[in-house]
């Protein structure tokens, strides 16, 4: 039988805000709400504890590349992000080849089945040319509802999301169709009318890819995608607090607009996070990262991130002045509620899964735990 574990003394963000000189019981794999009397103390005194992050928009990390990494590589770019507190990852892909996409589908839909992720997200092929970013122009389509729906079975149950610019042809039918089959349509990489971006959301797209990024600037009197995105509360906005794909002023007009409960942090990121600077590729772009920035070798472009959620957590509490309570819901709390799976993971609850990670009063991670078993056992002073 497994012996319960009792944190105390930490400031503890709960879904009703945070209590100080908290307790987390943890008994096997799960959060209790009671522990035996004996059951012995970690004291975390200074410390906060937080629900594990979840990320749902991820490219890779230590030096693996989900969408054509080996399972074994895979495997360790998804150890690299639970280092660094993502204790839940969606994998994501960048455009490809049709049968090539497939063909990965059910290999990272077995991780999938095995618990390993959460599931899969298609970024692309299904996005504009003009606003492509780091994907391969020559293999971009439009989103022919039929191929949508052949990458979705090819995932097995496990497509969670599918990135669209949505005002190609195809792009309304695309929508209403992810919408029946219960797969995130998100709105990315698109070059549509404020009118256009209207639609897509009452046709049922639900989530802004990397909002800000790989669309029209607002402008005063073409409005663009964005002011539709912010001023609609069907949608969550992905945002990646990196510093380099967002001013601190366009990161406070999303929560400005959105609240805590329609953000949600994302890494974007590729095969050097948690890695270090180099050569890779991102699919069949090369990549340079340097100062771990991502930009491709060929133009320039930004090429995902090389973040991990710790430190966008530290940067939105202590750069951006954001409530902690407002970084975990953008975290943890609305990637989880938007991907499904809120009643497993994304907040501290008796019941849930045992995933936490435990920062010191710095916001620098000192502790993760996934299902009951701490990755990195706190080191305290």
């Amino acid at each position: 039988m497994a012996t319960a574990k009792v944190l105390a003394g930490a400031r503890v963000v709960l879904p009703t805000g945070t209590v100080t000189d908290g307790r987390v019981i943890v008994d096997g794999t799960r959060i209790a709400g009671h522990a035996p009397a004996d059951t012995p103390a970690l004291d975390l005194s200074g410390h906060w504890v937080v629900p594990g992050f979840v990320d749902m928009h991820n490219h890779g990390g230590g030096g693996a590349s989900f969408t054509s990494g080996t399972v074994e590589e895979i495997l360790q770019g998804v150890h690299t992000h639970r280092l660094h507190g993502t204790t839940t990852v969606v994998t994501s892909f960048v455009t490809g080849e049709s049968d090539f996409l497939v063909q990965r589908a059910g290999l990272l839909s077995e991780l999938a089945e095995q618990g390993e992720i959460a599931g899969i997200h298609f970024e692309g092929p299904f996005i504009s040319p003009c606003r492509k970013g780091a994907h391969d122009e020559t293999l971009l389509r439009d989103p022919d509802p039929a191929e949508v729906r052949k990458l979705v079975d090819a995932a097995r149950g496990k497509a969670k999301m599918v990135t669209l610019a949505t005002e190609l042809p195809g792009g309304l039918d695309s929508v209403r169709l992810l919408a029946e089959l219960g797969v995130i349509a998100a709105i990315g990489h698109t070059d549509a009318t404020y009118e256009q971006t209207v639609e897509a959301i009452d046709a049922g797209a639900t989530v802004a890819t990397h909002l800000f990024n790989a669309m029209p600037p607002l402008g005063h009197r073409a409005p663009g995608p964005i002011a539709a995105l912010l001023e609609d509360e069907r949608i969550t906005v992905e945002l990646i607090d990196d510093g380099t794909h967002l001013h601190p002023a366009a990161l406070q007009l999303a929560f400005h607009h959105k609240g805590g409960e329609r953000v949600a942090f994302i890494t974007d990121a590729m095969d050097a996070a948690g890695f270090g600077d180099g050569r890779y590729m991102l699919g069949p772009m090369e990549v340079e990262v340097k100062d771990s920035v991502a930009r491709l070798v060929e133009g320039g472009s930004i090429a995902g991130s090389t973040l991990t959620l710790d430190r966008a957590f530290k940067r939105a509490a202590t750069v951006d002045r954001l409530p902690v309570e407002d970084i975990v819901r953008a975290i943890s709390a609305n990637p989880a509620r938007l991907l499904g799976i809120d009643d497993t993971v994304g907040s501290l609850e008796p019941g849930k899964d045992a995933d936490l990670v435990v920062l010191d009063a710095q916001f620098e991670l000192t502790g993760v735990m996934r299902k009951g078993e701490w990755i990195v056992e706190p080191h305290l002073a």
